[in-house]
């Protein structure tokens, strides 16, 4: 075939395949924005029920995911702004919840969501997202073992802050059997998060 006469067939095949990728960029902003909604939905269904679990109904009246209070991140999770939801009820500030998140898992970070009460005693703690041993570390999920349970009403004065860490430590958390790098890392992290709410006590509880 002469140069010639292949120079159209080459055009004709680029804008072909040019339009193709049009075409499929176009559908996938499409579907990019007909499902933004809807995931956007989830994860607020997904952090409401997060936030059930760590602070009772009966201690708040108010929309917590509308009810939130901006402080410096101070290192609790890779974000540099903390978002904290705080629990009213007649207008009074009754407790808040945070994410926070133990960067020195066995596997790698472990993300949590706690509640505290306006006098700094834990409500409860969740693991809700991690990657640890499957039978080892993941007991620190409250599907698979109640051992998360024993951070609830501790605080800065129970135990003593020298004494918030796993009794291989000195401290006064167990240990998994076989596994002590998550649950130290858990103990580590929740710590962190009674100070951090302890150092901004003013800014969230008005």
């Amino acid at each position: 075939m002469r140069l010639e006469q292949l120079k159209p067939r080459i055009s004709y095949q680029m804008l072909l395949l040019a339009g193709f990728a049009l075409a499929a960029s176009a559908l996938l902003g499409i579907g990019d924005w007909n499902t933004r909604d809807l995931i956007e939905m989830r994860r607020l269904e997904d952090l409401k029920a997060s936030l059930a679990q760590v602070i009772p109904d009966e201690l708040y009246d108010n929309d917590l995911l509308q009810s939130t209070v901006i402080v410096p991140g101070d290192g609790l999770s890779n974000a540099q702004e903390i978002v904290v939801y705080v629990a009213r009820k007649q207008g009074l500030t009754k407790a808040a919840a945070f994410r926070l998140t133990a960067p020195d898992g066995y596997s790698g970070n472990i993300d949590m969501v706690i509640g505290i009460d306006r006098n700094g005693e834990i409500l409860g703690v969740r693991v809700i997202a991690h990657a640890e041993t499957p039978g080892l570390g993941d007991k620190v999920e409250i599907a698979k073992s109640d051992w998360i349970l024993s951070f609830n009403g501790r605080s800065l004065k129970n135990p003593t802050v020298e004494q918030w860490a796993v009794k291989k430590d000195g401290g006064e958390f167990d240990q998994f059997s076989g596994a002590t790098i998550t649950p130290r890392a858990v103990v580590n992290a929740v710590r962190r998060g009674l100070l951090f709410f302890d150092k901004h006590r003013s800014e969230i509880v008005e």
